[in-house]
């Protein structure tokens, strides 16, 4: 029993790389390169418990038929996947937002990338501490 124990500490979590990273992001952006600016990422720096982050997503848009975001993803670096989520949204959503929780694995680099209907992409990413971590699986 004791050496079933150790093995399960033993155990990481399967992680996301960033190489899957990337290739999740090139994935969304059909190889498109975003670029920064327009986007704002709002999730806390430090955060002391990784269950239930706080995460939130506004990009600048007047949201019109000619002129709006067609799409919003998250993307993390050392989650068990490395696309958290993607909103599909149009000109009758009325505001580029979004907003939820998150579960990190461990401190990571968090980047939301904004799809424009003139095709192009739109980027913001932030660094996140967390001091004690979720998503770990035995």
């Amino acid at each position: 029993m004791l050496g079933g124990l150790l093995a399960l500490s033993l155990v990481r979590p399967a992680g996301a790389t960033p190489e899957a990273l990337a290739a999740a992001m090139r994935e969304f952006t059909g190889g498109a390169a975003p670029l920064p600016g327009g986007v704002t990422l709002d999730i806390p720096p430090l955060v002391e418990n990784g269950n239930a982050v706080p995460v939130g997503v506004e990009v600048e848009s007047p949201m019109t038929e000619a002129d709006h975001v067609r799409a919003i993803a998250l993307f993390n670096e050392r989650n068990p996947l490395p696309n958290v989520i993607t909103a599909r949204l149009g000109p009758w959503s009325g505001a580029a937002r979004l907003s939820t929780r998150i579960r990190l694995a461990t401190s990571q680099r968090l980047i939301a990338v904004a799809a424009l209907s003139d095709g192009s992409y739109r980027m913001a990413e932030q660094q996140v501490v967390v001091t004690l971590a979720a998503c770990i699986e035995g």
